[in-house]
């Protein structure tokens, strides 16, 4: 496993997602402003707002994950599961760049 590749991915990953924040944080911004006078606009615009912050919020918590992950990539700790130590597979970590678990120890984490 490249550990370079790994990181540049995650850092790509990283600055995309922190462009569709700025974005959903633009959109949101106009909650100041007075909701439009139709009832049926104004249903939009809230079911719009849940939305928004739904996406915002599923932002944020991989943002979290991909800061996780490069502090396992800097500390050398990235190919290895927090839980037990053994060696993540590197199909697993291909597929999910940001996990900290082998699929043992992630399986019996989703059972608690």
């Amino acid at each position: 496993m490249d550990i370079e590749q790994v990181r540049t991915a995650l850092l790509e990953r990283k600055e995309e997602l922190t462009e569709r924040h700025g974005r959903i944080a633009r959109k949101t911004r106009h909650r100041d402003e007075p909701l439009p006078q139709d009832f049926a606009e104004q249903a939009v615009e809230l079911e719009n707002q849940e939305v928004l912050e739904a996406l915002d919020a599923e932002v944020a918590d991989e943002l979290r994950q991909i800061e996780h992950a490069l502090a396992r990539v800097e500390s050398g700790d990235y190919p290895y599961c927090n839980a037990c130590g053994e060696e993540i597979p590197a199909a697993r970590l291909k597929a999910l760049p940001t996990t900290s678990l082998c699929v043992d120890c992630a399986t019996e984490a989703e059972r608690r």
